[in-house]
């Protein structure tokens, strides 16, 4: 298994940029390779999960690329005013990974997860680009992004006016996703994390819109104790859906 850290120019942010990329080892076969785009939360960047979590060791000897991109402050979304980190993650990111990592090129081999800010943009961009990503997994994630008033203007910098509603709720994006491409969708939560409420209620309208998907609450908190626990959860969820 080898770790890596790229350097690669992103046109989409028109800046030099940065991800981390553990690649399976000689055990794991010949590839090409099904490949888990794994996000990071709001204060973080692409560092994180190997920094605080043992996600090394739990991937080790399966036959998977683990891609961790930076993604700014930017909910994975092409700001209304900043930068175009949606564009980024599915056209250059996902197109270096293709061209260059010994991956499978299409949407059977494309897992995406996250955490927090980057729970919101897995299932963001799996239920926005369903041709791309065949599962999805959220850890604690600021599913309605309405919890954290102090940070209105920040939303309202990526999101635009509407941002409870607009182009980019997870909500109005489950009531339009093609069902023929739906991703297979896990979230998960922290029954003593402050964003429970939001994900209890994306669980309701999913369950509403008679969507499949995987809830549950165990106990924790906001913290990376829970999160290096239940990244696993995602890891067996995602080899169901990549057949691996």
């Amino acid at each position: 298994m080898a770790f890596c850290t790229m350097q690669f120019f992103s046109p989409a942010l028109q800046k030099a940029c940065s991800m981390n990329v553990i690649l399976p080892d000689r055990q794991a076969g010949a590839g090409p390779f099904p490949v888990f785009y794994l996000l990071h939360g709001l204060s973080d960047d692409h560092t994180i999960w190997t920094r605080r979590t043992s996600l090394e060791r739990y991937v080790e000897g399966l036959p998977l690329i683990v891609v961790m991109p930076d993604g700014g402050r930017s909910f994975y979304c092409d700001a209304v005013e900043g930068p175009a980190y949606e564009t980024h993650i599915v056209q250059d990111v996902i197109g270096f990974v293709d061209r260059f990592l010994n991956a499978i090129p299409s949407r059977e081999g494309r897992v995406v997860g996250g955490l927090s800010m980057g729970g919101y943009g897995a299932i963001k961009l799996a239920l926005k680009f369903p041709n791309l990503f065949c599962s999805a997994a959220s850890h604690s994630g600021a599913l309605a992004y309405t919890r954290r008033p102090e940070l209105i203007s920040e939303f309202r910098r990526v999101f635009g006016p509407s941002y409870r509603d607009g182009k980019d709720c997870t909500f109005r994006l489950a009531e339009t996703v093609d069902r023929f491409l739906l991703p297979a969708i896990r979230i998960d939560c922290g029954v003593d994390d402050g964003l429970l409420g939001e994900n209890r209620a994306f669980h309701e309208h999913l369950k509403a819109l008679q969507i499949p998907h995987e809830y549950e609450e165990f106990p924790g908190a906001h913290t990376w104790a829970y999160w290096d626990l239940h990244v696993q959860d995602a890891i067996v969820f995602h080899r169901r859906a990549l057949k691996i």
